[in-house]
């Protein structure tokens, strides 16, 4: 876990962050953003964002802040999380 509290380091292989939510703005290679649960082609095989740091990469992206609430023990809580937190805060 990282030391400022509940935030932690991003799980290794996750890329749930980068799964689940949907992204409205431009992203390279997918530029209508991408809708919920499509993997973002940013990913590489490790589920590292290739983009990441970089200006190319939408905002939404860079405020995901790995933490215990969304992240879970596990890339499925992660996902089940995230999923829902998609639904919840969809517009009506």
């Amino acid at each position: 876990m990282h030391p400022e509290g509940g935030l932690m380091n991003c799980r290794e292989y996750c890329g749930a962050c980068c799964t689940a939510p949907s992204i409205s703005s431009p992203i390279p290679g997918m530029p209508d953003g991408k809708p919920a649960g499509v993997r973002c082609v940013q990913l590489d095989d490790q589920e590292r964002c290739r983009i990441f740091g970089l200006p190319e990469r939408p905002a939404v992206c860079a405020s995901f802040q790995a933490n215990e609430q969304m992240c879970g023990s596990s890339r499925d809580h992660a996902l089940q999380w995230l999923s829902w937190l998609e639904v919840e805060t969809r517009p009506s």
